[in-house]
């Protein structure tokens, strides 16, 4: 059975890793903005999270807004394109400032070129993880909890990032070992924000069977069924609204008939109280 997480990376990332992110992140890639107030979730369905990217936006307390769009792959221009459409709508609705941050994966090596589409010049920071030696911070980071040494905010975000920056092993291996070493975290929340957090950023570059593969690192740590329910029961839901049978939900979502009759009162529920 093919996975069906990468397309719920976004909502992993949101429901996991919030908490690890924060002023850290700011101090990691040295970016200079207001400090963060807090997380928040756009809700802009109207905009595809596609072309190899997963997007986190923070409010920040001079009441502007921190968009960080994790990119991989090399077309640049895609990229560009997508995120100056997410910015425009972001700032159509709420009518905010947004300073965005676009974040390539060790695959780029260069920054790219600014978007010039005539009138409009859209040139948002850019930062490689191509410039992090992924080697000597899993290195760093697997003595400071082989040793029992706390883990400041600013490590715990480099250890969610492994995957994304330069390495000498293959990509699934790191992640693999990433995954291991975050499992030895005495913290329970921590472990777990971290183990979601890098597994959600190595989905977006692992195919299927690398993934699948990945998964069984996973299996001790009670998140996977969560990850995986998680996307059906969103699967479910838009095929509901679809107007879509029972068992055509069934079968393409993989959730069990009960649960989907109990998803489709709850939602009838809802429909009601907001038109009243």
């Amino acid at each position: 059975m093919q996975s069906k997480i990468t397309k719920h990376v976004n909502d992993i990332i949101q429901k996991y890793a919030s908490g690890l992110f924060q002023n850290a992140t700011l101090e990691f890639y040295g970016i200079k903005t207001a400090p963060i107030k807090e997380l928040i979730n756009p809700e802009l369905p109207v905009v595809e999270v596609s072309g190899g990217a997963a997007d986190v936006v923070f409010l920040l307390e001079d009441d502007t807004y921190l968009h960080l769009a994790f990119v991989t792959g090399h077309d640049s221009k895609k990229s560009m394109l997508k995120c100056v459409s997410y910015d425009t709508r972001l700032y159509e609705r709420d009518g905010r400032l947004v300073h965005t941050v676009i974040i390539y994966t060790a695959d780029v090596k260069n920054k790219p070129k600014a978007l010039n589409i005539g009138t409009l010049t859209y040139d948002p920071d850019v930062i490689l993880m191509a410039n992090y030696d992924g080697n000597a911070i899993f290195t760093e980071l697997e003595n400071k909890i082989k040793s029992g040494q706390k883990l400041s905010d600013t490590d715990t975000l480099k250890l969610v990032l492994l995957p994304l920056m330069k390495h000498t092993m293959p990509r699934h291996e790191l992640a693999s070992n990433t995954i291991e070493l975050a499992k030895t975290i005495p913290d329970t929340q921590k472990k777990n924000a971290c183990i979601a957090a890098a597994f959600a950023f190595a989905s977006k570059y692992l195919d299927d069977e690398k993934l699948n593969n990945l998964r069984e690192v996973l299996e001790m740590t009670q998140l996977v069924e969560s990850f995986m329910m998680d996307g059906q029961i969103k699967v479910a839901k838009n095929l509901i609204k679809e107007g879509m049978s029972v068992s055509f939900i069934t079968r393409t979502s993989g959730v069990e008939e009960s649960k989907i009759r109990e998803l489709m009162k709850e939602m009838e529920l809802e429909t009601e109280y907001n038109t009243v």
